[in-house]
């Protein structure tokens, strides 16, 4: 595999047919191995370090062999750096040799930041099987469809076989009910045998409820902050040097025992850490310094909700030095504008305005007061390149994380799905697409669980109830833990194939086809210009890039808006408008042509809820 680094904890297969253990445990006197696998349970003791580090090879045991790790002769608990957990979270560990899989992926060209167009996969449900096997059988559906890279929801080993991710406790086990680590393997290589990048988001703000046994090895946890979903990690507190390896170890291993493009992080608004270098910056610099030694290119993204351009700031600015970070307010944005929601979030948005300011200034809340916070939010990010942000109308959050998990095409009319599209596709930033989105997926996208406690399932039915209860829900919710609710969210592409799915999905595939060959559309490679009329309910896009210029047009009212803009001088050809007959108009009532004399605004007739992009011919 090459490379400076190499994972010296958890289960090593030596060249000798040996394996050796590594264990941090500093809470423990003594651990020892127990190999399952040859009938007789032996016992291995391992010798203690002065670091906490317990470590023994054992002789004559390689890939497959179960075992597990013997806690002061009193209990057995998976491996925390297992491989594998065929038999789920509370199950032995697997030793695994990734030298065994035979890459076929040497030729293969990576994604610049700037050319990511994400596509965010749950493994569990964007397929009848539910596999990573089944997700490779689609992507020449997704190559098709010109997105250019597969954002795969959290795949680390959680329990049963239904969740959104997000409740893993084994980082290292690639989800077994998926395919385990031979599955995940040859989906990457699959993925980019087609041309695709392959993003994985990873949790290292808290770990699931059921199956965490990492306290039990040491204090890899605090109560000195607090996260919504479980205990905080301990980056920064007595012993976190070991903690923040065996996370940073966590990242690496992803980038090189898997040739993961990418890692998506998740809120790392919740990710605590008082010390002089941030464990952000400092995973940051070693997954650029491995991905450097590989001689390849892996990209770290945030997701935060603090609008804070230092994470994608270099560390001369004081900044973390991420590739790029999420940010929401595209889509709080775009979402309130086309569906007039205003609770929660949606109350620092709405018309026509912050679409605008979303558009030219990164973040809308970028130091404005926030009346749904009643604080000042965010900070100014214009000094930082379009190319550093990730945008949406829909992701597995803002659809999963309302009451009846609705998308998008259960809001607003097929007229307003276009314009959502064409406002994110035509953006001056990086992309990403929820599955199914492209064809208006009608399955919603509901949050559930497989837990096997019986008091955490009623937990996690009542805590539901109550959170959206304070949001003024009356209803009943649909049962989490329901085998059903499973399935339900369970999307049918075969949609795909009727109108006016197949409308709306012809749009989505021109849209990216013109995003990627329009070079004023690649992410921060044109000087762009974004003016409103928050009366008329309209806004428009001028990109300028060396006479490869373009105009996007976008109407978010329900009448016709006529937009006066200034552009440069020359004819300006439609290259699409979203009411055309292919994509489910009724013929396009949008000049196909328009001169102007760079002095003059030019008059531009758009229909409600329409969207028109120009390009300019004679330069």
């Amino acid at each position: 595999m090459g490379g400076a680094w190499a994972l010296q904890r958890g289960a090593t297969v030596l060249d000798d047919g040996s394996t050796r253990f590594s264990v941090w445990a500093p809470a423990v006197e003594s651990a020892a191995i127990v190999i399952l696998s040859d009938g007789r349970n032996s016992e291995h003791p391992m010798e203690r370090r002065d670091n906490g580090v317990h470590e023994t090879v054992v002789a004559a045991v390689g890939p497959g062999t179960d075992y597990s790790l013997r806690l002061d002769g009193a209990r057995d608990r998976p491996d925390p750096v297992s491989r594998f957990q065929p038999a789920g979270v509370h199950g032995p560990s697997r030793v695994v040799d990734p030298r065994a899989y035979t890459w076929s992926d040497a030729a293969w060209a990576e994604v610049a930041t700037a050319d990511l167009i994400l596509y965010e996969i749950h493994v569990g449900t964007f397929t009848e099987q539910g596999t990573f096997e089944a997700v490779a059988k689609r992507l020449p559906y997704l190559k098709e469809l010109g997105v250019t890279a597969i954002e795969l929801m959290p795949v680390a080993q959680f329990p049963g076989r239904r969740n959104w991710g997000y409740d893993g406790v084994h980082l290292y086990a690639p989800q077994s009910s998926y395919g385990g680590p031979d599955g995940l393997w040859r989906l990457v290589d699959a993925a980019h045998a087609a041309g695709l990048a392959v993003v994985l988001d990873v949790v290292y703000n808290h770990l699931g409820p059921e199956g965490n046994y990492l306290a039990e090895f040491g204090p890899y946890f605090t109560d000195r902050y607090k996260t919504p979903w479980g205990r905080a990690v301990n980056f920064d507190g007595p012993d976190s040097d070991e903690v923040r390896r065996y996370f940073i170890d966590n990242a690496l291993y992803w980038a090189t025992e898997f040739h993961i493009d990418g890692l998506r992080l998740d809120a790392v608004h919740a990710i605590f850490d008082f010390g002089a270098q941030h464990i952000l910056e400092e995973l940051a610099t070693a997954v650029h310094s491995q991905a450097e030694a590989l001689g390849r290119r892996v990209q770290v993204i945030a997701e935060s909700d603090l609008n804070d351009p230092r994470l994608v700031r270099g560390a001369e600015r004081g900044g973390y030095g991420l590739d790029a970070t999420w940010s929401d307010d595209f889509h709080h944005a775009v979402h309130a504008a086309l569906t007039g929601e205003r609770n929660g979030y949606y109350e620092d948005f709405g018309g026509v305005e912050p679409v605008a300011k979303a558009m030219r200034d990164r973040f809308v809340l970028d130091g404005r007061y926030s009346a749904y916070r009643r604080r000042r939010h965010g900070a100014e990010a214009t000094d930082v390149p379009a190319d550093r942000f990730v945008v949406f109308v829909q992701n597995h959050d803002q659809v999963g994380n309302r009451a009846r998990g609705d998308r998008l095409s259960e809001l607003v009319a097929l007229e307003q799905q276009k314009l959502a599209a064409a406002l994110l596709l035509l953006s001056p930033y990086i992309p990403l697409l929820f599955m199914g989105e492209e064809y208006g997926e009608l399955s919603p996208f509901l949050y559930f669980v497989d837990h096997g406690d019986k008091q955490l399932i009623e937990a996690v039915r009542r805590g539901r109830q109550e959170e959206f209860a304070r949001f003024g829900w009356q209803g009943p919710l649909p049962d989490p833990t329901a085998e059903e609710t499973f399935a339900r969210s369970r999307a049918d592409p075969r949609r795909a194939g009727s109108s006016p799915h197949a409308e709306l999905l012809r749009l989505y595939r021109e849209l990216i086809r013109i995003r990627r060959h329009e070079p004023a559309l690649r992410p921060a490679a044109a000087r762009s210009r974004v003016e409103s009329d928050t009366q008329a309910g309209w806004l428009a896009l001028v990109l300028e890039a060396g006479g490869r210029d373009l105009l996007a047009a976008f109407n978010l009212s329900n009448a016709p808006a006529m937009i006066g803009i200034a552009i440069p001088a020359g004819a300006w050809q439609r290259r699409l408008a979203t009411d055309e007959v292919p994509y489910g108009g009724n013929g396009s009532l949008i000049p196909s042509r328009v001169a102007s004399d760079g002095a003059a605004p030019i008059r531009l007739a758009v229909p409600a809820y329409a969207a028109a992009l120009f390009r300019r011919e004679d330069h």
